[in-house]
C-alpha cells in the first residue's frame, strides 16, 4: 500500500510562511532513499552512492543541533516526498529550537509531501477456520486471522480506519454507577478474555461519550464493572431515556460486517474481515512529534522551546488514546489536561508553527499545545478523519500560572473529527487567553465545533477527574465553601480570545445538547463575531449555532450569520451581549427558537440591532425562561432570564409566511418596554431562500445601522 495515495494533492503554501526554503537553499535534507550516516546536505544521494540525504527525523535534528553551534541564521530541513516509518516519538527539546530571531525549520521539499505514519503492516495471514467458536454464521468462511506482537485500539487499510466488531446498541438499566453497568439479559457475555473488550457509553448525560475497558462480568446479575470509571453513572440518558446509549466493541461474537476487526491479546492474533485486496496496518504510535521545553509542573516558571516550524508534512495511523486513572479532564471529559493524545504535540513552547500540514486517518488528535504556549502558528492545516479532536490549545489548570496566550489558530480545514470519541471538539481552547481562532472552516462533526472553556465556578468546590483534578489548589487559597464569579475569575485563563470570520456546518450530527460555537467557564472579553454557521440539521434536542452556557459572564456575540439550524440560533445568559447578528429559518423541531434566554438577571446585557427572519410559520423569535409556580427562579434553581431586563432594541422581527407573528413579538416587547425603536419588517435581503443575506440599497436594516455581512471574509482563506 502506498500511504501518500490517502493524502490530497496540490496543498498549496501559505502566502508569507515563515517557514519557507527554497530547494537548492536547505541545510539538510531527507529522503525515505536516504541514510543516516550521510552527510544529509545533499537532495538526493549521489552518482557513487556515497552521500546523500538523512533518512530519519532525529538524524536531522541532531545534525541541526551540532549546526546551531556555528550558525545563528535561520536553519532549514527540507523533506523528500514519500513514505516514513516511526517507531518512536520525536522530540525536539530546548537544545533543538533558535536561539534569538533564528528559525529552525522542518518542511517538505518543493511540490512533494513526505508522510510520517507508525503503522505496521501485518503479514502471514490465513483463513480462519469455518467452525471458529464465537463467530457469526455470516462470517464463516470470509475472515482471516494473523499473528500481532502488540495491542492496539485502531487498525488501518487503504481506505482508513477499519471498524472495530461492535455489537448492537441497547439501554442500559437502573442501579448503575461510574464504574459498574447494569446491562439487559445476554447483552454482555463472561468473555476468556474479558481485558480486551471495551463498553461504550453515553452515560446519563447526551454530551459525552466514554469507551471503558471491562474488568469482570457478571451474566446472571446483569452487571459488568469497568477498570476506568466513566464520567458520570452509567444509566439511561437523562434527555433522551428511549435512546440506546450503550454497545460493546472487540469481540470476536460481533464481526459481522466486511472491514469489521477483533484483537484477542491473550491468543497474541487478530481477525478481520476485509474490505478490499489492500496491506492492512497497525499503529505502534499514539504521539509523533512532542516539542517539549522544561515543564516545572508545580512551580510558576516553564523554560520553552522556541522558533521551531513544521510545514507542508503529512501525518497518519496514529492510535486512539485510553483514559488513564489519573487523569485531570476538561469539562465533561472531553479532553484531557497535559495529555499525550496528539500526533504533533507543543508542549512549553513559544513562537512555534504548525502549518500547510495533513493530518488525516488516526485514532486521537491531529495537534496539541499543552501548558505553556505563546505565539503559536496554527494554519493553513488540513485535517480529516481524525478519533478525536482536530486542535486543542489547553493551558495551566486554574490558578494563577497563565502562560497559554497569543496564539494563532487560522485557516484550517478541520472535518469529520470525533470518529472515536464523539464529543471532541474541531477546535478546543480551554485555560488559555487572548488567542485568535479566525478562519477555520469546521465542519461534519458529531458534536460540537469550536469550544472556548475554562472551570465552572462550582468546581472549585469539588475533587474528581472532571475538572477537579486540574485545579492549582496552592495558588487559589482559601475559597469560600459556595464561591462565586468574583471570587474564581482571577484563575480563569481563557479571557480576551476572539473568534471570528469561521464557518460552521454540519456539527452535531450525532450527540445532544451541544452546538456549533460553545463558551462556558471562562474569563471575561470573549468575542465571537462575524461566523458563519449553516446548515446544523440533524434532529437533536437542546443545540443551538451559538451558545454560551451556565455562569459564563462577559461575552459578546456579535455580527454573525445563522441560517437553517436546527433547534435554536442563539442562547444567551446573564450578562452576555447579542448584538448585530442575523437569525434566518430556524430548524423548528424540537424547538425552534432564534434567541433563547435561559439565565438572569440578564442586567447589562443587550439585545440590539438583530435581525430575526423565518420564512416559514413555526418559529419563536425569542424564549425566555419563566418563573415557576410564583418563584423567581425555575425548577433547575436558575434564577429567570426576560428579554426585557437587557438593553433590547433595534431588532427586526418578521416572519414571510405569516407577518403577524413578528408584529406579535413587537407588541409584546413595547408592552414589557423595550423594543421602542425596532421595527416588524421585511429586511429584504437579497435572496434569502438561497442563502443570500446581503441587504437590498431600500432595506430598512441599514436606515436602522444594522452592519451587512461580508461573506467574502468567512471562511477559508486562499
Amino acid at each position: 500500500m502506498k500511504i501518500f495515495n490517502l493524502i490530497l494533492p496540490g496543498m498549496l503554501l501559505l502566502a508569507g510562511s515563515e517557514c519557507f526554503a527554497e530547494a537548492s537553499d536547505a541545510d539538510f535534507y531527507m529522503s525515505p532513499e536516504g541514510s543516516d550516516r550521510w552527510s544529509g546536505t545533499l537532495a538526493e544521494p549521489n552518482a557513487q552512492g556515497s552521500d546523500g540525504p538523512f533518512a530519519t527525523l532525529e538524524r536531522a535534528r541532531d545534525a541541526v543541533r551540532v549546526l546551531k553551534k556555528t550558525k545563528s541564521a535561520d536553519i532549514d530541513v527540507l523533506i523528500r516526498g514519500g513514505n516514513y516509518r516511526l517507531d518512536n516519538t520525536v522530540v525536539f527539546g530546548l537544545e533543538d529550537g533558535g536561539q534569538g530571531d533564528q528559525k529552525i525549520s522542518y518542511a517538505a521539499y518543493p511540490g512533494e509531501t513526505p508522510v510520517f505514519s507508525s503503522g505496521q503492516e501485518i503479514n502471514g495471514w490465513k483463513k480462519a477456520q469455518a467452525n471458529l467458536p464465537g463467530l457469526p454464521m455470516v462470517a464463516r468462511g470470509k475472515v482471516w486471522e494473523a499473528k500481532v506482537p502488540d495491542r492496539f485500539k485502531t487498525l488501518y487499510d487503504a481506505e482508513g480506519m477499519l471498524p472495530r466488531a461492535r455489537s448492537a446498541g441497547f439501554i442500559s438499566l437502573d442501579g448503575g454507577s461510574r464504574d459498574r453497568l447494569h446491562f439487559p439479559e445476554g447483552r454482555l457475555k463472561e468473555w476468556p478474555n474479558v481485558e480486551d473488550v471495551e463498553i461504550v457509553v453515553r452515560p446519563h448525560h447526551a454530551w459525552i461519550v466514554n469507551i471503558l475497558p471491562l474488568a469482570s462480568v457478571d451474566e446472571k446479575k446483569g452487571m459488568a464493572n469497568t477498570s476506568i470509571p466513566a464520567t458520570y453513572a452509567m444509566n439511561k440518558l437523562h434527555f433522551l431515556k428511549d435512546t440506546e446509549n450503550c454497545w460493546v466493541e472487540n469481540v470476536l461474537e460481533e464481526l459481522d460486517e466486511p472491514g469489521e476487526w477483533a484483537l484477542n491479546t491473550k491468543e497474541g492474533k487478530v481477525y478481520l474481515w476485509p474490505r478490499g485486496q489492500t496491506p492492512v496496518r497497525f499503529p505502534r504510535l499514539i504521539e509523533y512529534i512532542r516539542v517539549e521545553g522544561d515543564i516545572d509542573l508545580m512551580g510558576p516558571k516553564d523554560v520553552p522551546v522556541r522558533n521551531i516550524c513544521f510545514r507542508g508534512l503529512a501525518f497518519m495511523h496514529g492510535d486512539r488514546y485510553t483514559v488513564a486513572e489519573d487523569d485531570a479532564g476538561i469539562q465533561h471529559d472531553w479532553d484531557f489536561m497535559d495529555k499525550a493524545n496528539a500526533l504533533v504535540r507543543l508542549r512549553g513552547t513559544e513562537n512555534c508553527t504548525v502549518e500547510q500540514c495533513h493530518f488525516a486517518h488516526s485514532g486521537s488528535s491531529a495537534i496539541r499545545v499543552d501548558l505553556h504556549g505563546q505565539h503559536t502558528t496554527i494554519s493553513g492545516n488540513h485535517i480529516e478523519y481524525m478519533g478525536a479532536a482536530g486542535i486543542v490549545i489547553a493551558g495551566y489548570g486554574p490558578g494563577t500560572k497563565d502562560v497559554s496566550k497569543n496564539n494563532l489558530v487560522y485557516n484550517n480545514h478541520v472535518h469529520h473529527t470525533g470518529r472515536i470519541y464523539s464529543h471532541a471538539a474541531g477546535i478546543l481552547v480551554w485555560q488559555s487567553g487572548e488567542n485568535r481562532v479566525a478562519n477555520n472552516l469546521v465542519h461534519n462533526t458529531p458534536y460540537t465545533g469550536i469550544i472556548l472553556s475554562g472551570c465552572m465556578t462550582d468546581f472549585f468546590a469539588k475533587r474528581g477527574r472532571e475538572l477537579g483534578r486540574t485545579l492549582r489548589l496552592d495558588e487559589i487559597g482559601n475559597l469560600p465553601k459556595k464561591p462565586g464569579i468574583e471570587d474564581v475569575r482571577p484563575f480563569l485563563h481563557s479571557r480576551g480570545n476572539l473568534i471570528e470570520y469561521n464557518e460552521i456546518h454540519h456539527a452535531m450530527e450525532m450527540l445532544g445538547d451541544g452546538n456549533a460555537f460553545y463558551i462556558r467557564g471562562a474569563g471575561a472579553g470573549n468575542v465571537f463575531r462575524r461566523n458563519y454557521v449553516h446548515h446544523l440539521v440533524a434532529p437533536m434536542i437542546m443545540q443551538c449555532a451559538i451558545r454560551t452556557d451556565g455562569g459564563q459572564m462577559d461575552t459578546l456575540f456579535a455580527e454573525n450569520l445563522i441560517y437553517q439550524c436546527t433547534s435554536q440560533g442563539i442562547m444567551m445568559k446573564l450578562n452576555t451581549r447579542v448584538e448585530n447578528n442575523i437569525v434566518a429559518d430556524i430548524i423548528a423541531p424540537p424547538r425552534g427558537y432564534y434567541l433563547a434566554v435561559r439565565e438572569g438577571p440578564l442586567t447589562g446585557g443587550s439585545i440590539q440591532r438583530n435581525i430575526f427572519y423565518s420564512s416559514g410559520k413555526e418559529c419563536v423569535f425569542i424564549d425566555e425562561l419563566e418563573a415557576k409556580g410564583g418563584t423567581s427562579e425555575d425548577r433547575r434553581g436558575r434564577t429567570v432570564a426576560r428579554s426585557k431586563d437587557a438593553d433590547t432594541d433595534y431588532n427586526i422581527y418578521f416572519c414571510k409566511a405569516d407577518p403577524s407573528l413578528g408584529k406579535a413579538m413587537l407588541e409584546k416587547q413595547r408592552a414589557d418596554g423595550v423594543d421602542q425603536n425596532s421595527l416588524a419588517v421585511d429586511p429584504l435581503f437579497v435572496d434569502p431562500q438561497n442563502g443570500d443575506f446581503r441587504f437590498k440599497p431600500n432595506s430598512p436594516a441599514l436606515k436602522m445601522g444594522i452592519v451587512p455581512f461580508d461573506m467574502s471574509k468567512v471562511g477559508l482563506r486562499n
